[in-house]
């Protein structure tokens, strides 16, 4: 025996760090003579011995057995080191010939590791993780982890028996990394990294860069490549990057829990797959005239009831509604039917799971370790150190990953707030201020623009979305001037302004009427999206049915009609969740699908009507969604008509050939001959009134349109006469070029 027993029985006890430097092929001296040792660890062999693969016909080396568990070594003298595999029989006596694990060079370069160090590799999720390849002729998986304050780390798996013994991994100098490639494992196989920290105790986790995993209770990553789609959607990607730096284009987004919208009733309303549900949406949703669809987050989550929101694989589409090749299948299709596709994306915090993130190597690794920068103290989660190199190298590579991998169209950024506060939902003396004593994440922001800037500069027409519920300056403005870089921002305070005001009784509305105008105060500082998310039909708020303040069902639909007219024909971009587009009567369950129902009541089916009218309204006209950030576009009419709640405004195309006029009756009484005025003369038409009997309403209207007539009225020298449907919201189109 050449190796000291003492480094045996480490081996043994998994007390070894640095396994590369003596297991495989090494030079030795024995005795004076030169040559070298051969050292393997088989659990399943019962001999073993060494074959030199560039001498055909020479004999194989008989290895020693040095421990029952599997250890072998054998010393060669005269030789020097040289192209070899291990023959080894097991004890039923089957015969194989593998190559050795040790006996490779490291599969990342220097320059790999320091742009890692130093935050800057920008693909390192295709280096770190697990990367089915061929070193040399020689198929394999080369696994990699960053697991600095570790004192080993090995590779455990189906294919060792989850026995940490079998591939210890080697550390990379001093880059914190760890890296083993292993021959012959392929794809499908399940895997996991077996981490001790300084203190010895060891910690079974599953790899932060995965790119697939099995589902709970396991969670162990599985290896595979997503790079097997044969991608279709060309003409949509040349199209997408076309329009590239034009953020005011038409945009009604659908948002969507791919596990809930719909179930499969005939099969005990089992969730369908990402292939199965792909081409039912884009059906959908190409009927009712939305031009995305956002959906909650896909990345790998652990606790179904967390919506997807607290995420355990930052890399990888969850294994509940199909393979990566699935989800592949489900953007591609999307794509081909003209549908584009944000996620939902969560860098903010992650969940405190064991096998996950958590205190990773033994130390607070990618989140804080002081609870007063670390903890959520709302979700119980953590949060990610933003200033470390590696953990935004981490975060910037998991952006990128979904738009190189999955072809997303968006990323929708969550809890915004949450990351650019200190002191977010904590008391005094519950934060640490930033170094000039403020409340701000200095290190929060100049990631927010680091992964904004990424995006744009490697994928021109990826948009990205904050959800900021604050009143944070330039949230959507460009970095370059001084901007956090995001092409949109959720607009939280006006939909909250708006439910609060459609939640009243009508007949205290006239109390809160600057509910519905105090938004075009801020209008023109962000570029927003209009959003009535999932996040207001949960925990005891009601659907947005149900919201409505009026008590039969007739009256909170149209209601309801009223709002999604008001909305619609107001700047801004569309988000609307599913099943409000139908007056979901219920709050939305996760669990179950929508109530689809409910489409057989005219009040139901006349709001799905409604919006899908009020979309084609909106794509097909360019004053009402090309024109979101030019306040010259806007213009009210009478803002200011409290006492009868009722409101209207214009809205203008670039040229000035059209003007749009939009009328709101806010109160069930029905208002005859009411003057509205107008800034031109002619004829008026009246293109939507979600009043219609077609949309479940009374029917009461304007005959398709009026005439301006010479009575002067809000400010302008002629006007319109107009009867004004309780409830109910109007648009009247002016043209140019119509006749007089």
């Amino acid at each position: 025996m050449i190796i000291p027993e003492s480094e045996l029985k480490a081996f043994l006890h998994n007390h070894q760090a640095n396994p590369h430097g003596w297991l495989g092929m090494h030079p030795a001296k024995v005795k004076r003579k030169s040559g070298v040792v051969v050292r393997a660890f088989r659990r399943d062999a019962a001999k073993c011995s060494v074959v030199e693969l560039d001498a055909p016909g020479q004999p194989a080396w008989p290895m020693e057995k040095l421990a029952d568990e599997g250890f072998f070594e054998v010393f060669i003298p005269g030789k020097k080191i040289f192209h070899h595999q291990l023959r080894f029989e097991t004890s039923w006596g089957d015969i194989h010939q593998v190559y050795n694990a040790y006996s490779f060079l490291p599969t990342l370069s220097e320059q790999d590791l320091y742009l890692f160090n130093e935050g800057n590799e920008h693909r390192i999720y295709d280096k770190l993780g697990a990367h089915p390849r061929k070193l040399g002729d020689v198929p394999g998986t080369a696994f990699a982890v960053w697991a600095p304050a570790a004192s080993r780390v090995s590779l455990v798996g189906n294919f060792n028996g989850w026995d940490a013994r079998y591939h210890p991994m080697r550390p990379l100098g001093g880059s914190g990394v760890w890296e083993l490639f292993v021959p012959d494992v392929g794809e499908g196989e399940l895997y996991k990294f077996a981490v001790w920290d300084a203190h010895g105790h060891m910690r079974l986790k599953t790899d932060p860069y995965g790119t697939r995993f099995e589902g709970p209770p396991n969670n162990a990553a599985i290896v595979h490549s997503p790079r097997h789609h044969t991608w279709g959607d060309g003409e949509w990607m040349a199209r997408r990057a076309a329009q590239a730096g034009n953020p005011d284009r038409p945009m009604s987004v659908y948002e969507v829990h791919i596990g809930s919208w719909k179930r499969n009733l005939a099969e005990a309303g089992r969730c369908f797959t990402y292939r199965e549900l792909a081409p039912m949406l884009a059906d959908y949703v190409t009927d009712m005239g939305f031009t995305h669809i956002e959906v909650m987050p896909v990345a790998e989550f652990p606790f179904p009831g967390s919506w997807g929101y607290q995420v355990t694989g930052y890399f990888a589409p969850t294994h509940r509604w199909g393979t990566p090749e699935d989800f592949q299948f489900f953007v591609d299709h999307l794509h081909q039917r003209g549908i584009g596709i944000i996620v939902d994306w969560v860098p903010a915090h992650f969940p405190r799971d064991a096998f996950a993130l958590a205190e990773f190597d033994g130390t607070h690794l990618y989140e804080h370790a002081d609870p007063r920068l670390g903890a959520h103290q709302d979700w119980g989660t953590l949060i990610f150190n933003y200033g470390r190199h590696e953990v935004r190298c981490f975060l910037v590579a998991s952006a990128l990953s979904w738009l190189d991998r999955y072809h997303i169209d968006g990323l929708r950024v969550d809890a915004v707030a949450s990351m650019l506060y200190l002191d977010y939902s904590r008391k005094e003396g519950e934060w640490i201020p930033n170094r000039y004593g403020g409340r701000e994440n200095i290190e929060a922001i100049a990631f927010l623009r680091q992964v904004n800037d990424l995006v744009h500069h490697y994928y021109p027409g990826v948009l990205t979305i904050a959800e900021e519920s604050t009143a944070f300056a330039k949230v959507s403005h460009p970095t370059s001037e001084g901007g956090l870089g995001f092409d949109y921002k959720w607009n939280m305070g006006m939909m909250h302004d708006t439910l609060l005001y459609f939640q009243k009784d009508p007949v205290h509305r006239k109390w809160s009427h600057d509910k519905l105008t105090f938004g075009m105060v801020y209008q023109y500082s962000e570029k927003f999206i209009m959003v009535y998310s999932h996040d207001e039909v949960v925990h005891l708020k009601g659907s947005m049915l149900a919201k409505m303040g009026a008590g039969t069902l007739a009256d909170k639909a149209a209601n309801l009609r009223a709002l999604y007219g008001f909305v619609w024909t107001y700047p801004g971009k569309k988000l609307l969740f599913m099943g409000s587009e139908f007056g979901q009567r219920t709050e939305w369950n996760y669990d179950i699908g929508l109530e689809w129902q409910l489409l057989q009541h005219p009040e139901h089916e006349g709001l799905r009507l409604l919006v899908r009218d009020l979309n084609r309204l909106y794509l097909s006209e360019p004053a009402l969604s090309t024109t979101d950030f030019r306040p010259e576009s806007f213009r009210w009419v009478n803002g200011n008509d409290g006492d009868h709640s009722t409101i209207s405004f214009l809205r203008f195309d670039a040229e000035g050939r059209t003007a749009w006029l939009v009328v709101g009756n806010f109160t069930p009484v029905t208002r005859t001959r009411f003057h509205v005025g107008v800034p031109h003369k002619g004829y008026w038409r009246e293109v939507l009134n979600t009043n219609s009997s077609y949309y479940g309403g009374a029917g009461f209207g304007n005959h398709g349109g009026r005439p301006a007539s010479t009575i002067p009225s809000d400010g302008f020298e002629q006007s319109l006469s107009l009867t004004l449907p309780g409830l109910s919201v109007l648009v009247f189109k002016w043209s140019a070029d119509a006749p007089v």
